[in-house]
């Protein structure tokens, strides 16, 4: 198994039991869900009947984003961190750590950067349980189908740790 944390705060922002892509070689998108939760539940895996999941959200239950609970982070919503600052500290890490890889992290960067910028109104933004605003600024946005969510994370932000 495979733990991601911000290379630029010490945060674990997800893990590999989620569905895992890159995109690029810049990003990772990580698959997520909704699910409910409600204290005092264990979930085991097993799909709630209709009737049970009606239920469970009549006695204060809530809708959570799977990935979220792991990233036990506010909303955060910078147009300057996400765009212009943390790409720049990742460009400063990756100069001590990887410097042969500045030149296709800077160019990639621009290129993500753009997209974001196009679409920038549909993205939810969090950052990781310290609250360091330092730190990985996770992108949530939905699929083409509005409905299936991700998370976007800068590749050359994160260092795997296995487990």
């Amino acid at each position: 198994m495979l733990l991601y944390e911000d290379i630029l705060t010490g945060d674990e922002m997800f893990s590999d039991a989620f569905p895992v892509k890159v995109v690029d070689d810049i990003v990772y998108e990580v698959e997520c869900a909704m699910i409910t939760i409600k204290e005092g539940d264990v979930d085991i895996g097993a799909n709630p009947s209709q009737e049970e999941q009606e239920e469970a959200l009549e006695e204060g239950a809530q809708q959570v984003n799977n990935v979220v609970p792991l990233l036990p982070a506010p909303e955060y919503y910078v147009r300057q961190k996400v765009l212009l600052d943390l790409p720049q500290a990742v460009k400063a890490k990756l100069a001590e750590t990887n410097p042969d890889r500045v030149g296709a992290f800077e160019t990639g960067a621009q290129g993500f950067a753009k997209k974001v910028v196009a679409n920038f109104k549909d993205y939810e933004f969090y950052i990781g349980e310290n609250m360091n605003p330092e730190g990985m600024v996770a992108l949530l946005n939905y699929r083409e189908d509005g409905i299936t969510p991700y998370f976007t994370f800068w590749k050359d932000g994160l260092k795997e740790i296995k487990l």
